[in-house]
């Protein structure tokens, strides 16, 4: 199969659907680990094709969305800086920190540009050389490579007047902090086919070993999903553990060496915080010491308060795969894509914002 209609052929959708219930003996839960996946997942129904008893629930698999609030309370105070221009992508602008977002800032008079590509913003810096450049870098292992791309020819020109608000994660820690929950129901993953392509698989074979799970890898279509969700139930009736590809068109177990590596030069894995989990230990990159002047986080040293999550939204809860979006009391009510309390309703990745548009029947818990 090599084009796109191929992946959404409906003879193919109902083969696999029958294959799934055919195979089912007992219930099972799991969870995918990408926005994307969530949002084909909603949009196609593909969770309404499967058995009763075979659960899909979403994990935190939208890089917007875990974004901590700290992170973006800093990239406000650097956007609110006299001769600072505070570059991100578009996504991120209305993601809400302790008080306000970006596009916030920009209305009072802070400079904030939505960009496409980390390497857009390094032409920011060199048509405004009198102005400090910052971009706020987010995202799973997927985003990152260009990230290390922007510093290393920011260094290789020597602009000095460019640096990087980092805040990328890293998905298997997530995986392992989901794993370690008390209340955890998940009995095997749907791994995310893009940052796969990047990362390879080995990354994930220790999860699987030591939570004796399943992981799959997926693409985006229909029968993408649907032959990973067959593979991995397959695995579990059998009792296996183990990783396996069912994105082989474009993921490679070593992933992509030249974008690895240079991810390795400019960045070293560190602790980090995610919205909705807390702490994880090894949850993401920073930036190596060979870097850390063009640190924006030394470089402003922002002064931010220390940040807090409204109680009435429920995205925390949301992204830990507790609840599914409707079942928050705000949900389309006092949370909506004009008004959001969160960011899973901001993101076009997020899990709030795929039930909002694709399940527009789904109520309220409190309805």
């Amino acid at each position: 199969m090599k084009h796109q209609h191929e992946y959404r052929a409906r003879e193919l959708v109902a083969a696999l659907a029958d294959a799934i219930a055919r195979l089912c003996t007992r219930p099972w839960t799991l969870m995918e680990v990408c926005g994307g996946q969530t949002h084909a997942i909603l949009r196609y129904g593909i969770d309404r094709l499967l058995p009763p008893g075979v659960e899909l629930i979403h994990g935190p698999g939208c890089p917007v969305c875990v974004t901590p609030t700290a992170a973006i309370d800093q990239a406000i105070a650097i956007a609110r800086t006299p001769g600072a221009i505070l570059c991100s992508f578009g996504d991120m602008l209305r993601v809400p920190g302790s008080r306000g977002d970006l596009l916030g800032a920009r209305a009072e008079g802070g400079t904030v540009r939505g960009l496409y590509s980390p390497l857009d913003a390094l032409q920011v810096a060199r048509e405004h050389p009198g102005q400090q450049v910052v971009f706020f870098a987010v995202g799973f292992e997927t985003t990152a490579p260009a990230t290390a791309q922007a510093a290393w020819q920011a260094r290789q020109e020597g602009l000095d007047n460019f640096s990087l608000l980092v805040s990328h994660v890293r998905v298997p820690p997530a995986m392992e902090a989901l794993l370690a929950a008390p209340a955890c129901r998940i009995d095997g993953f749907l791994a995310a086919g893009h940052v796969c392509t990047v990362m390879g698989t080995d990354e994930y074979e220790p999860v699987a070993a030591r939570h004796r799970i399943p992981v799959v890898v997926t693409g985006f279509e229909p029968v993408d999903l649907l032959a990973g969700i067959h593979r991995c139930l397959e695995m579990l009736e059998r009792g296996e553990a183990g990783v396996a590809n069912q994105y082989r068109r474009m993921v490679r177990r070593a992933g992509n060496p030249v974008a690895r590596g240079r991810m390795e030069a400019v960045f070293e894995v560190v602790d980090r915080d995610w919205r909705g989990l807390g702490p994880i230990p090894a949850g993401g990159l920073g930036l190596r010491p060979a870097f850390a002047d063009i640190d924006a986080a030394r470089r402003f040293a922002p002064g931010v308060p220390l940040a807090t999550e409204t109680t009435e939204c429920q995205s925390g809860r949301v992204l830990q795969g507790a609840i599914k979006p409707d079942r928050c009391p705000a949900f389309g009510v006092r949370c909506t894509p004009e008004h959001p309390l969160g960011a899973t309703m901001v993101s076009a990745e997020g899990a709030c914002a795929a039930y909002y548009r694709y399940r527009p029947n789904a109520r309220p818990a409190a309805a």
